[in-house]
């Protein structure tokens, strides 16, 4: 996957890294935090800092140390949360380590390390656009949009795909427009019915 941006959940006051996958259009959207999301902008903008933030300082540490990010896995999303693994190469050991996406994501970014992302995980939670979108905009207010009827929880609690949540949730707004149109209706109709004046007369 790649790192196609990051956002801001303006329900959540949370910012957004959103992956893409290499192949089709399908996204993971992983809320962050700030600090995180900060640092890998940084990275992403080509800002220079006179003096190296944390994300920096392991990256120098694990070169002295002689060993390369292999690749970051973001693996599940468990208790509405995300978890990843740091692959690291040391003169040909991998060794797997536990981490945040978000601080995996930093790290990658300053190694040009691969990310990827399991195959359940993004069955399950990713956002798919139905054609090509060259439009970075468009994506993102689509994404906002979804953003707009969902929140970290419902990735726990939803029997669906985020796709099928919006969905529901659009058909459910549908339902409700119907609902007050028909009580609108009879309203109208029961007031109709309070003016007829032969109201109540026999025949």
């Amino acid at each position: 996957m790649v790192i196609y941006g990051v956002s801001f959940d303006v329900i959540g006051k949370q910012p957004i890294v959103l992956l893409k996958t290499m192949e089709g259009n399908r996204f993971l959207p992983i809320w962050i935090g700030h600090p995180e999301a900060a640092a890998i902008l940084i990275k992403l903008q080509g800002t220079k800092l006179p003096r190296p933030m944390t994300h920096d300082l392991l990256a120098s540490v694990l070169g002295r140390f002689h060993a390369d990010v292999a690749r970051i896995t973001v693996t599940e999303l468990k208790d509405s949360t995300f978890y990843a693994t740091l692959t690291l190469d040391r003169e040909g050991e991998l060794i797997d380590i536990d981490s945040r996406p978000s601080d995996a994501l930093a790290l990658a970014v300053r190694t040009d390390a691969p990310i990827f992302a399991s195959t359940a995980l993004i069955d399950e939670n990713a956002i798919e656009f139905e054609r090509e979108v060259d439009d970075t905009e468009e994506i993102v207010d689509s994404f906002r949009d979804f953003l707009d009827t969902v929140s970290p929880d419902d990735f726990l609690s939803a029997e669906g795909t985020p796709n099928e949540i919006a969905e529901a949730q659009r058909l459910e707004d549908e339902d409700d427009e119907e609902d007050d149109d028909e009580d609108d209706d009879l309203d109208d109709l029961e007031d109709e019915e309070d003016d007829d004046p032969d109201e109540g007369r026999g025949v």
